[in-house]
């Protein structure tokens, strides 16, 4: 397992994100919030975290739902994974949804969603006329099902 140093500002009431186990891959992030927010069903929201970081070159931070929030409550993320790029300077919101029928209250602190930092590779495009065939062609979309 690779380290690799991040910079953060923390403007939050919390402490920073960490790992729960030895072998988690993402860190808990919370809401910083004056009040408690509510989402109604089917709405949206940008909860701020109070968090700003200096990815290093070549680093991308993905934004993730957490599991137990989806599962009973039907809270997630609009745009997920959400990316922040390395040159990315502002704080980290997090969009969440309400997909339940009941309303959510999002008080301060409480764990929203996670984050994964990890390093991407960048794509040199190389034109060409063909690509190569497979067995899959170009069936997508569910068509190896039943």
């Amino acid at each position: 397992m690779n380290e690799v140093k991040v910079k953060i500002i923390n403007t939050s009431r919390h402490a920073l994100p960490e790992y729960a186990t030895v072998d988690s891959a993402g860190m808990d992030v919370r809401a910083n919030l004056e009040s408690a927010v509510t989402l109604k069903p089917l709405e949206r929201k940008l909860i701020p975290t109070g968090l700003k970081v200096e990815l290093p070159s070549g680093y991308e931070m993905q934004i993730r739902p957490r599991s137990g929030l989806a599962l009973k409550h039907g809270i997630t993320l609009v745009n997920t994974p959400g990316t922040i790029d390395a040159d990315y300077r502002g704080e980290i919101g997090v969009i969440l949804i309400n997909l339940s029928d009941k309303d959510f209250v999002i008080n301060d602190g409480e764990r929203i969603a996670q984050m994964v930092v990890a390093p991407y590779t960048r794509v040199v495009w190389e034109s060409a006329e063909s690509i190569s065939e497979t067995d899959r062609g170009e069936g997508g979309f569910g068509h190896t099902g039943v």
